[in-house]
């Protein structure tokens, strides 16, 4: 931009352009050590803005520790789980051990006296069937019963003069457990309705 002579006013800038300061105004400095009081300089009250990002990391903080105890919650639960799940098997394994013991014991008789092998099997059937109801899954292969969906499967149909339509006639494999707790249906047939 030239320099305008003495005397004369220099051109006004065109419009829109950005003026140079101006000599006569006041350029900002450096604040003063004896600024003037803001509007808060009498209660001693923080500025808004401060509260509310005070609340907000406060909140940020709090949210952050709930993530992290709900995780190590969820750990622990994991574990605990883990825990009960295992200490189970074990209880269940350790019932069946008795029933692993006389089959083999049976086995090793096996040459001896075919007549006591039947036998010894036999009681280690029972035995089974023992451990399975004290672990809740008593066994049920009752014939002459009404049919009950929740407790038996229908393998087949047979026409008998002698049972009641819609009742028990042949267990082929017996079921274990109640309602909720089964571990598997009764294979049955069933009486056909006339």
């Amino acid at each position: 931009m030239p320099i305008p002579p003495r005397g004369r006013e220099p051109d006004p800038p065109p419009e829109g352009a950005v003026q140079p300061p101006r000599g006569d105004l006041e350029q900002p400095g450096p604040p003063t050590e004896e600024a003037e009081p803001g509007p808060d300089a009498a209660t001693g009250a923080a500025a808004p803005d401060d509260e509310y990002a005070a609340a907000l990391r406060e909140a940020e903080d709090r949210w952050r520790r709930a993530l992290a105890d709900l995780d190590n919650l969820r750990k622990r639960h994991a574990r605990e789980l883990e825990r009960v799940a295992g200490a189970e098997r074990a209880r269940t394994a350790a019932a069946f051990l008795p029933v692993i013991d006389n089959l083999e014991l049976a086995l090793s008789h096996a040459a001896a006296d075919p007549g006591a092998i039947v036998e010894g099997v036999r009681a280690v059937r029972d035995q089974a069937v023992n451990v399975l109801e004290r672990l809740g899954y008593p066994r049920h292969a009752e014939k002459g019963v009404s049919f009950d969906p929740a407790r038996h499967e229908v393998v087949g149909v047979v026409q008998d003069p002698d049972a009641d339509p819609n009742t028990v006639v042949q267990v082929l494999r017996p079921g274990y457990g109640e309602a909720e707790r089964q571990l598997r249906p009764a294979a049955v047939t069933v009486a056909k309705r006339e």
